[in-house]
């Protein structure tokens, strides 16, 4: 799968929090990130499959 074209299924995305924050998340999906906008971080999403690391995440304004 594209990993710009893959999407993230609105179920998983109420279920999933930021493991430094423990808030919500929201999906970009022109950039394929799921964004923390407390903890000003962006965790990728790769084939599908967010990576919920912080040392993967990109910080905001990068």
């Amino acid at each position: 799968m594209d990993s710009l074209t893959s999407t993230v299924d609105p179920k998983l995305l109420e279920l999933l929090v930021c493991p430094l924050t423990q808030t919500h998340l929201t999906y970009d999906r022109q950039k394929n990130e799921l964004v923390s906008e407390k903890a000003k971080l962006a965790y990728p999403v790769r084939d599908g499959v967010a990576i919920m690391l912080v040392s993967e995440a990109r910080r905001l304004g990068d």
